[in-house]
């Protein structure tokens, strides 16, 4: 059974295989449940031309947006732009290659590639610039649009805990877009804050089954709030 034991000691190895030109899918929702250690090993690996498929780009300065200062990122393909203004600047100047997708369509996309299903049709989008130059078909009388679905080369993924088999369990929000993330990747890794034996996670409350995982990284995180309020 060693075999099945996904850990890795060290990010260099976690990300072994990583190379210019790539498509890497990042989990997380704006700075929630990020996997910002493999996010800053892959701005230390120094690789270019990557497309990077993620709900968002991080924040200046964090997160994804590391990325976008090295100038590391060809093409995003993301939901939102957000509080990342270097995001918007490059978007602007036609520096980066940006499809912005609906979120739910984002989600869906891969989910569906995770699941070997190839494209879909969703009304979302219809009549608006998301559709052009997409098959449309009308199904109950209303029009939809043809959806790719969404694999990448790595998937990199934000746990809080797993095993060494590589089930995971994520914490409140921070599962966000991180179980389809880790799907739809050709080589996934999951850094998380606590690694366990095999048989101590309940197996009713794991989100991931270790068939989709290659690595697991047991790291320390930041957990940077995004957006700061408090009251006057």
């Amino acid at each position: 059974m060693s075999g099945l034991d996904k850990r890795v000691s060290s990010y260099e190895e976690a990300l072994d295989g990583l190379t210019d030109n790539m498509t890497v899918l990042a989990g997380g929702f704006g700075l929630c449940g990020i996997p910002e250690n493999l996010i800053a090993e892959i701005r230390r690996r120094g690789v270019t031309g990557l497309t990077v498929v993620s709900n968002n780009c991080g924040v200046d300065g964090f997160g994804l947006g590391v990325l976008l200062e090295d100038r590391q990122i060809r093409k995003m393909v993301a939901s939102y732009v957000g509080e990342n203004a270097l995001f918007e600047k490059q978007l602007l100047s036609g520096e980066l290659e940006v499809e912005l997708t609906p979120q739910g369509t984002l989600a869906e996309k891969l989910r569906a590639g995770g699941a070997g299903i190839p494209a879909f049709f969703t009304a979302t989008g219809y009549g608006t610039p998301v559709a052009e130059g997409k098959e449309v078909r009308e199904f109950n009388g209303r029009p939809h649009i043809l959806e790719p679905s969404i694999t990448g080369d790595f998937a990199i993924v934000k746990g809080w805990k797993a095993d060494y088999y590589g089930n995971v369990i994520y914490r409140h929000t921070a599962q966000n877009f991180n179980p389809v993330v880790a799907t739809a990747g050709r080589i996934t890794v999951v850094e998380v804050e606590e690694i366990v034996a095999p048989g101590e996670l309940d197996p009713t409350q794991i989100h991931t089954p270790g068939i989709y995982v290659d690595r697991v990284i047991l790291g320390s995180f930041e957990k940077r709030i995004e957006k700061r309020t408090v009251r006057s």
